[in-house]
């Protein structure tokens, strides 16, 4: 009887800090959205009497919400969890045949499912250039609501804006993360109060609640009936956003702050601006800042919205960090150099090369297309696109993990897919407009992500399967004619069978062998994270020789060190300051047989020449290395 009441005031404050945070992580894309959405649908807006078309535009909004993020993420999607995580790539591990913790997944081939759900995560990455460079212009307009004379200021504004942000990066965002739930916390209550308040302007907006008014705007006026959904889709845009970002503060806390806070916000502010439009037909003013009054409330408004779009910025551009970093262990993408910002937090990461990209992504696009209504135009094809195969990865997961019968997994992707095909369908026409651009750039990562899977498996093929494979390395060890010398030695090995050709080469070449020599291999499994009793097993070869096998999520950050300090406490005689580390270099050649094109073993040349060596990615000291080289013709 006691338990109950001590533990309440305990887990009370956890749920509100949760929800506290996901409001500032989660929701900040689709939270940002009023600033721009009901602008741009007005805009499609077809000849039809302004309060026919206002309840139309919130009749479709109020239902995209209801379905897309309702029903389809939050009831279904969210439930295809990899231990809690999220995201494009737990949909790629859990809809992989095969058991979830082996490293099977990474010698697994590109099959066409595999494909498909790879073009995902490459136009998230398009995402991440157009979600900061959309929204901070949309803040950035809000200043010519009440001085147009500040209008050829909006994209010097922007420009600073964002360039402040991605330099901020190195700085890690911890101290300034912790404004991020509370500042959305009032940013979603500014949105629901402002609205709620013009509502009582037309209280005809709540016939937008029948459906009939959306699809009647759409069957009376098809040939607008496109350009008018694809405004539509910017009120759903950052959906993605809540299944990606799950495993920071989990499945329940994401639902509450969505139905008690974000959902409500949203739709208050939407049939706030709807009313507003209705009662204001003449007012060609962005209706989200015409819902503050002149003068200094609708200054404070603005500054608001910027901090709001700063916000959802950063979360698309950590989450890319993220994203980036599990294409990386899984295999999918050249090692790049990953710095952590904070070393209480795993997940808090710079990757500079994607920051430098981002950055100058995002600052060209806001210079090239100048407004939030011309970057709209580019908008909504990532998003769509990304929801497409969502549903068809969805769909893999409960045909082969929760072995639904077809017939209901069908029905039930079937109406999922009916709608997202409708909202990137209608989003086609914008590709003339510059929807090529997301377009393009997830082309140009899909090719790199195909390429490093395929030579990869191709390397590995070739260079690590085969004769060696059964070795015997304790005769090795004892033959009288190697010699054993003091000290201890870590071959870095790529699989974990067989003789590494670095110790066959340094046997060839010095004709000696340390006393203690550990063969360790690090593989990625399809897990976010490893336990950590499971995180390393150590094998006795005889003479000396160990076998060890390290196993990292692909949410994880593999450390060299940390293994060896394990290997140790287990009764290896083997010292991490003075152990000496052997690594293959590999040199790519082309004009092999290799199962690839002749442009994709170019390009894997190339980015294997220029991807951060295994070295440096493991962070050992430069002093403990020896690479051999190792040349492969693909």
């Amino acid at each position: 009887m006691n338990s109950a009441p001590a533990d309440s005031p305990v887990k009370t404050p956890v749920k509100i800090g949760l929800c506290l945070g996901a409001l500032g992580i989660v929701f900040g894309d689709i939270g940002t959205s009023p600033l721009y959405t009901m602008k741009e649908c007005l805009h499609y807006l077809p000849d039809v009497d302004k309060t026919e078309g206002v309840l139309g535009i919130l009749s479709l909004m109020f239902w995209a919400l209801v379905f897309e993020v309702c029903f389809k993420y939050i009831s279904f999607v969210m439930r295809a969890d990899n231990r809690g995580e999220g995201g494009i790539f737990a949909l790629l591990a859990l809809s992989h045949k095969g058991p979830e913790s082996g490293e099977s997944g990474i010698k697994r081939g590109l099959g066409i499912g595999t494909i498909v759900i790879l073009v995902g995560a490459a136009l998230l990455f398009g995402d991440g250039v157009i979600t900061p460079a959309i929204s901070v212009l949309g803040a950035a307009e809000g200043f010519v609501t009440f001085n147009p004379g500040f209008e050829k200021y909006v994209v010097p504004t922007a420009v600073t804006i964002l360039a402040g942000l991605f330099f901020m990066q190195s700085k890690g965002t911890d101290a300034i993360g912790k404004l991020f739930g509370p500042v959305m916390l009032i940013w979603f209550l500014v949105l629901g109060t402002l609205g709620f308040i013009h509502i009582f302007d037309s209280f005809e907006v709540f016939r937008a609640l029948n459906p009939l008014h959306g699809f009647n705007l759409l069957w009376n006026h098809p040939a607008q009936a496109a350009a008018v959904l694809g405004g539509i889709v910017l009120t759903i845009t950052g959906a993605e956003a809540l299944y990606a970002d799950m495993g920071h503060f989990g499945r329940p806390a994401i639902v509450r702050a969505w139905y008690f806070i974000v959902f409500p916000g949203l739709l208050l502010n939407y049939f706030g601006q709807g009313a507003y439009a209705i009662s204001h037909p003449e007012d060609s003013t962005n209706p989200f800042f015409a819902l503050a009054p002149d003068g200094p409330l609708r200054i404070a408004l603005v500054l608001l919205s910027i901090m709001a779009a700063i916000i959802a910025s950063q979360a698309l551009i950590s989450g890319t960090f993220s994203l980036t970093r599990q294409a990386i262990q899984l295999g999918y993408f050249p090692r790049l150099k990953i710095l952590h910002t904070n070393a209480e937090h795993e997940g808090q990461i710079y990757v500079p090369l994607i920051n430098f990209l981002l950055a100058v992504g995002s600052i060209s696009v806001v210079i090239g297309f100048g407004s939030s209504s011309n970057l709209a135009a580019a908008y909504g094809i990532a998003v769509t696109g990304t929801m497409v195969v969502t549903t068809y990865a969805f769909f893999r997961v409960t045909r082969l993990k929760w072995k639904w019968p077809l017939l209901g997994a069908g029905a039930l992707c079937a109406s999922f897919l009916m709608f997202d095909l409708v909202f990137f369908g209608s989003n086609l026409h914008k590709i003339a407009d510059g929807g090529w651009l997301p377009l393009a750039m997830a082309v140009a990562i899909l090719a790199v992500m195909h390429t490093w899977k395929s030579g990869r498996n191709e390397i590995q093929e070739k260079v690590y399967g085969g004769a060696i494979t059964e070795l015997e390395l304790s005769h090795v060890a004892k033959s009288k004619n190697i010699t054993r010398v003091p000290g201890s030695a870590v071959f870095m090995v790529a699989t974990p069978k067989g003789t590494p050709l670095a110790l066959l080469h340094h046997l060839k070449a010095n004709k000696c062998l340390q006393q203690t020599v550990v063969l360790l291999t690090i593989g990625t499994v399809e897990v976010p994270s490893v336990d950590e009793e499971e995180r390393m097993t150590l094998e006795c070869l005889g003479e000396g020789v160990w076998r060890a096998v390290g196993r990292y999520g692909y949410m994880e950050s593999p450390s060299v060190n940390k293994l060896v300090e394990r290997i140790r406490a287990q009764g290896v005689a083997i010292n991490p300051q003075g152990t000496t580390y052997y690594f293959n270099r590999e040199m790519i050649i082309t004009g092999g047989n290799a199962r690839m094109f002749e442009w994709q073993k170019s390009l894997y040349a190339f980015l294997s020449r220029n991807a951060r060596p295994v070295k440096d990615y493991y962070q050992i000291l430069p002093t403990q290395i020896i690479e051999i080289g190792l040349p492969v013709q693909l």
